[in-house]
């Protein structure tokens, strides 16, 4: 049962159904049928509808985290927005750089939604499977994770091209669909982990990470919001706002306990999974941005405690950023040593190099200023074009990938 389960750990991280590459297969080859129908001759009717059908055929093999990829660059231009480094000479192109991305994460959510849809529609039995899969199924975490990124986006970088109102409906609006999609699916992954049989401590990856981390992003979403709320929806906000982060939170320190056990007592995972290692600091990154950003929102609630609870929130932040140190120096040892073996396969998973570290930038940034420290602002510059560079290679890669096929193909193949 080990070796089983240890190949399905290896080839489930893309989480693309094979059905449909054999479909594709026999369909291309002469004579063959393709799923039981008889074999389409050249130039006959049925020929151009069975290729019409091909990108639908498609879909099948849609990856369940594709929405990492919105992720990955709506926070690139989160990121640029607080002027990495400090410079003043770069303010204006920070600002154009950050307003660029944001664009370019707006349209890969708008096209890759549809992309959802349609699997959701044509291909159910799939999209099911995958949800239900202990390595795939978390992935879908990236859906919610990705429009509430773009909630955040819309809060910090909306005030640059629309008014304050509209920026308070675009946020709202994201936020009405983002957050119960947040919380059901953690929900339900999690059920479906526990009343999977035969689950084994290899099957544990950093693909777990995600339904906390983007819990931990709602309040991110929610804080935005109180400045100009009354003093009872205020309230409300803030209570669901640390709601949330504890509910991530815990999730987090849970799974991270499971990971440590599992990349400690036992092989280390297949070379396909290393991204998802560099998604444990997705949380410690928001994590630690959350608790300075509801400190701030929650003056006028909190009163006169006001002060001490800022201060404990800057304090605790400061603790979690510094286990982002570390956690972001075993990540990259970690990498180097897959890299050490060759080339890591390719998958739609790579996006999970880019939110997390960008989330521990932007908490660096942050605080940076909650300190009032120059050089750490100068230092955030460092993880910043890291950050850039990752960027470049996967939206590269993927661009490679969906020209060759190889987006749609089982990373076993």
């Amino acid at each position: 049962m080990g070796d089983i389960e240890q190949d399905h750990d290896e080839g489930a991280l893309l989480a693309v159904a094979a059905p449909a590459q054999e479909e594709a297969a026999a369909s291309s080859s002469p004579g063959v049928p393709a799923s039981g129908n008889a074999a389409v001759h050249p130039g006959a009717p049925g020929q151009a509808r069975s290729t019409a059908q091909l990108p639908l055929e498609r879909l099948r093999g849609f990856h369940p985290g594709w929405f990492g990829a919105v992720m990955g660059t709506a926070i690139v231009g989160v990121a640029a927005s607080m002027d990495p480094g400090g410079a003043a000479s770069l303010a204006s192109v920070a600002r154009t750089f950050s307003q660029t991305m944001v664009v370019i994460a707006v349209v890969l959510a708008v096209v890759l939604a549809v992309g959802y849809l349609g699997r959701f529609v044509l291909h159910t039995d799939a999209a099911l499977a995958d949800l239900r899969d202990p390595v795939a199924g978390a992935l879908y975490g990236t859906l919610p994770g990705g429009i509430l990124v773009l909630a955040v986006a819309a809060g910090t970088i909306g005030p640059t091209w629309f008014s304050a109102p509209t920026v308070r409906d675009l946020v709202v609006g994201l936020a009405w669909v983002g957050v119960p999609l947040a919380f059901v699916l953690s929900v339900v992954f999690a059920y479906l982990l526990f009343v999977r049989s035969g689950l084994v401590p290899e099957t544990v990856n950093g693909g777990w990470f995600i339904p906390p981390v983007v819990n931990i992003v709602v309040p991110l979403v929610l804080v935005s919001l109180v400045p100009e709320s009354s003093p009872a929806m205020a309230r409300a906000l803030m209570f669901a706002s640390y709601g949330f982060f504890g509910m991530g939170f815990v999730l987090y320190l849970l799974i991270a306990t499971m990971l440590h056990h599992r990349l400690v007592l036992h092989p280390v995972p297949h070379a396909g999974l290393a991204p998802w290692l560099w998604i444990g600091l997705g949380p410690i990154g928001v994590g630690a941005l959350a608790l300075v950003k509801m400190a701030a929102a929650g003056t006028a609630v909190f009163g006169p405690a006001a002060p001490a609870i800022a201060l404990a929130s800057k304090l605790a932040a400061t603790a979690l950023w510094g286990f982002g140190v570390w956690w972001l120096g075993a990540a990259a040892l970690l990498l180097v040593h897959y890299l050490r073996s060759g080339p890591l396969p390719y998958g739609i998973g790579w996006w999970g190099f880019t939110f997390p570290l960008g989330a521990y930038t932007v908490a660096t940034l942050a605080l940076s200023r909650e300190w009032e420290l120059s050089w750490l602002g100068w230092a955030g510059a460092g993880p910043f074009v890291l950050l850039g560079l990752f960027w470049l290679v996967v939206a590269a890669r993927t661009a490679w990938a969906l020209r060759t096929g190889e987006a749609w193909r089982p990373a076993c193949s």
